[in-house]
Parts: C-alpha cells; structure tokens; sequence
C-alpha cells in the first residue's frame, strides 16, 4: 500500500469518526458495551468489572473508590495523585505520557500497568479531562486486550460523551495506524515496544549484553 493511499485512508477515517460523532450526539441509545457512566461529577466510567475511567479525582471522590473497591489508581498526567489521594490502602501508579507524542511503548507499558493491577482488585486510570490520554488507552485495551476491532473502540472513544471530540484526533490517528498482531505479541512477552530499535528495546539490549559479558565464565578474571 502507498504511503500517499494510506494518508488517504487515514484522513477518510478521521472524517468517518467526526461524522458518526455529531450523528450520536443526536441521542441515539447507548450500547451496552460502552463504558458505563457511574458518577457525572468526575466523568467516571466502568468499563468492566475491574476497569474504570475518569478525569482527575480529588479527595471528595475517596467514597466513591471505596464504594467500587478501588485497588489501583494509574495517572496519565506529570503530577502525582498524592496530593489527593490519602488513602494508604490503594495503591498509586504514574505513568505520564501525551498523545501527540505517543508510541507503542507507551501503550504497551499502560496496558501492563492495568492487567497487573486488574489481579489485584479494580483499577482507576484517568488524565486531566478524561479524555484524550485515558481515551486512547481505553481504546488500545479495547483493541488489543478485549479484542474489539479499531472502528468499534474508535465509536465508544468519540462518541461515547468523554469530552470535545476534537482533542481525539492523535489518539485516533495512533489507533488506525497500530499494529495489533505486534502489539499483542509484544504485550504478552514482556517486551517493552514492538520495535527492536526502539529507545527502550536498546536500552534493554545494552543491559542484557553488559550481564552476560560480566557473567561469561570464559572472561579471565582481572588482575589483581
């Protein structure tokens, strides 16, 4: 496929997604396997039984994670939910990104977060709004965890009343161009992106080489 028909395709799709917005914000009936509104307040959602969404919480949404047995609470934003978040026995990841900067280590490194915190109990993520970060990560789950298809995680993440949808378009552009297959494998053996010349799979390389050049039993031992 050309590089200028798949800019195509993309741009057609962007359209597609906009338009099919604007028709549910007419008050077509929300499906049932959207993520559910639980509290206006803070634009919380369920999106399964262990998996809810939001915008950013403060200390008078404590009562409402007790009442869902919030486990976890994953922050897409810079700032820690320490100044908010009191309560000891919930447990708090941070794992800042932005969405015009976003690539597959990213989302690999959210979705670990959520299926390792998801053994341990529901789990919370959210960004500012609620939106854009927490929206794309949704969708990947979606995609890439729930095995939805791209145009059905594309429909909840921009109609499904998470914000303006014009702050969705990286997120969308990010979800048509992903490759599942190889995020999927990548999620499930532990890589750290789909690309072995990405920053972290080098990184990742260098340590591994350094062990087993300290650990080869050939090497003499240094002079003493």
């Amino acid at each position: 496929m050309s590089k200028r028909f798949s800019v195509l395709m993309l741009c057609l799709a962007l359209l597609a997604v906009a338009d099919s917005g604007a028709q549910a914000a007419d008050g077509a009936q929300r499906p049932d396997e959207w993520a559910q509104p639980v509290a206006e307040r803070y634009h919380l959602f369920q999106m399964s039984p262990t998996l809810y969404r939001s915008a950013l919480p403060d200390g008078a949404a404590l009562p409402l994670l007790a009442k869902f047995n919030i486990g976890t609470v994953i922050t897409f934003l810079p700032d820690s939910d320490a100044n908010w978040l009191s309560t000891s026995g919930i447990r708090q990841v941070q794992l800042p990104y932005r969405t015009n900067h976003v690539d597959d280590s990213d989302i690999l490194n959210a979705l670990r977060a959520v299926q390792a915190a998801e053994a341990n109990g529901p789990v919370l993520m959210h960004c500012k709004h609620g939106s854009d970060r927490t929206g794309l990560v949704a969708a990947m789950y979606r995609v890439v965890v729930q095995g939805w298809s791209k145009e059905d995680a594309l429909d909840e993440m921009t109609e499904g009343g998470f914000g303006d949808s014009h702050h969705f378009k990286d997120g969308v552009r990010y979800v048509m161009q992903a490759d599942v297959d190889k995020l999927r494998l990548a999620l499930k053996n532990g890589d750290c992106s789909t690309s072995v010349f990405a920053l972290c799979s080098l990184k990742s390389w260098v340590n591994s080489t350094t062990t087993a050049h300290h650990l080869d039993p050939q090497e003499p031992a240094p002079a003493r």
